[in-house]
């Protein structure tokens, strides 16, 4: 765990350093394979709520390190770049009271829905104010969100623990695709333990205020 910011805080404070080590070495020690403790730490740092570049860098060199292909990592952004979505599957519900669009009764909205179900593997009930709203956007979405399920760089319960950790991460704590995607990765294999990784793994981006603040004060510091 190196990088400038966190050069300066060991400088300032070397016992909360080593306080910030053990707890990054503690969620880098559960149930997952190195591999995928990287990927899952890349994805909660790369999440758009969130894109922290340092450490980007730093866990994209550690997946390297682990042996991680470029595939790999690749299929890791773009499963973590479907968060946007969720502007479309928290709002949307909120237009449920007003007029309903006008072709409403479309009957391609069910071939949608089930061709989503198809080739992600699931239904969850948040996305039917969007496919009924909006059903050439869903569509447009199912395309973008399903091209990773194809490439089977990851494995899908690896796919699932990534879900998990950009929706519990405290830059976005979205409680219901969270729990969607907790079913998932167990539906695909994944056991508690390596969903609590991911968890402890998503819990430790707060170190990064010291990261960042840190050399900011040390500069004004100096300045003065």
């Amino acid at each position: 765990m190196t990088s400038h910011g966190l050069d300066a805080l060991r400088a300032i404070d070397p016992e909360f350093f080593a306080a910030c080590v053990d707890l990054v070495d503690a969620a880098h020690t559960g149930a997952l394979d190195a591999k995928t403790r990287e990927l899952v730490a890349l994805a909660v740092n790369s999440a758009v709520t969130h894109l922290h570049e340092p450490a980007v860098r730093r866990h994209v060199r550690a997946a390297l390190d682990h042996g991680a292909t470029r595939e790999e990592i690749m299929e890791t952004f773009q499963v973590v770049s479907v968060l946007g979505i969720h502007a479309a599957s928290t709002g949307f519900p909120l237009l449920r009271d007003l007029p309903p669009p006008s072709d409403a009764n479309d009957p391609d909205r069910e071939a949608i829905k089930a061709e989503f179900i198809k080739r992600r593997g699931y239904w969850d009930e948040s996305w039917a104010d969007v496919l009924q709203r909006a059903p050439a956007f869903f569509a447009a979405y199912l395309n973008f969100s399903a091209l990773p399920w194809t490439r089977n760089a990851l494995e899908p319960k690896v796919k699932e623990l990534i879900y998990i950790a950009i929706d519990a991460s405290a830059t976005h704590l979205f409680t219901d695709g969270l729990k969607v995607h907790m079913a998932n990765a167990i539906t695909h294999g994944a056991t508690p333990d390596e969903i609590a990784t991911v968890l402890e793994i998503a819990s430790t981006i707060g170190i990064q205020t010291m990261e960042v603040g840190v050399p900011i004060l040390q500069e004004e510091l100096d300045r003065r």
